[in-house]
């Protein structure tokens, strides 16, 4: 998916007018006003939203140069996620790209927070959760193969919503600040 597609906006728009953009669709599309057919299209402006706004928390973190050179030679099968769209790999980063196997289909990318950084990048792939601690100065990167996963729940309060996951072994992580059609569709994911 191209966010800036969905959003209606050209690449590389301001960030006011990206905002603007995803406002003015969800309230035309909001499933309050649009009803059931509005609610699929609402899923869709969310996902461009989350993607644009990761790919937004990489530039800010100095990957800017990076992430040009990855949409340059997209079509080197040798770079890390090549096969994965441009804005997905811009969303991902250098550091998150590297820990993906071969053929590894990203569903969902978007920022949060956990208790150990307030600036996370949260991906679902197929077969698991990776994500990016973006301000640790060292083991930035984790993962949780679905199979690990012995419970998963979300709590929303005050249009925010919090992931909670619970591993085989007894470790909890905790994911803050995410939407909560953003949470449900985690949790569905892992569940399937």
């Amino acid at each position: 998916m191209d966010p800036y597609e969905v959003l209606g906006v050209r690449p590389g728009s301001a960030e006011a007018e990206v905002v603007a953009a995803y406002r003015e669709q969800a309230k035309r599309y909001h499933p309050d006003t649009a009803g059931a057919e509005g609610a699929q299209r609402m899923a869709e402006i969310n996902a461009a939203y989350d993607l644009w706004r990761a790919a937004e928390q990489q530039t800010l973190s100095g990957l800017a140069e990076e992430m040009a050179r990855t949409r340059a030679t997209s079509a080197s099968p040798k770079r890390p996620g090549h096969w994965l769209a441009p804005a997905l790999r811009a969303a991902l980063g250098r550091e998150l790209l590297t820990h993906l196997v071969p053929d590894e289909d990203v569903r969902l990318v978007t920022p949060t927070s956990t208790w150990a950084s307030p600036r996370a990048i949260l991906a679902v792939t197929d077969r698991r959760l990776l994500w990016l601690l973006d301000d640790a100065p060292v083991a930035r990167v984790h993962s949780l193969t679905f199979r690990n996963v012995a419970q998963i729940s979300h709590q929303v309060r005050r249009k925010r919503a919090r992931l909670t996951i619970r591993t085989l072994a007894g470790r909890r992580h905790v994911f803050h600040d995410l939407r909560p059609h953003t949470a449900a569709t985690i949790e569905r994911h892992v569940l399937a």
